[in-house]
C-alpha cells in the first residue's frame, strides 16, 4: 500500500498534473493512487522527486 493520494491531497495537486510529469496515463497514475497497483521502485523515486517528499513519505509501513 502506498499513501500517493494522501501526499497529493495535502499538496492540493492534481493526479492528472502529476501523470504529465510523470510521462505515464492518467489511468496509470490513477491506478497507483488507488493502490489497485503499485509503482515500480525507480517510478516510486520519481514521484518523490516530483512532489518534493521522500520516498518513505509514500510508504505505509506494515505494523504487525
Amino acid at each position: 500500500m502506498n499513501r500517493i493520494k494522501e501526499v497529493l491531497e495535502q499538496k492540493g495537486i492534481k493526479q492528472t498534473w502529476l501523470a504529465e510529469k510523470l510521462g505515464k496515463s492518467y489511468n496509470m497514475v490513477n491506478g497507483y493512487v488507488q493502490n489497485r497497483q503499485q509503482p515500480r521502485l525507480e517510478i516510486l523515486f520519481e514521484i518523490a522527486k516530483i512532489l518534493g517528499v521522500e520516498v518513505k513519505d509514500l510508504i505505509n509501513e506494515e505494523k504487525k
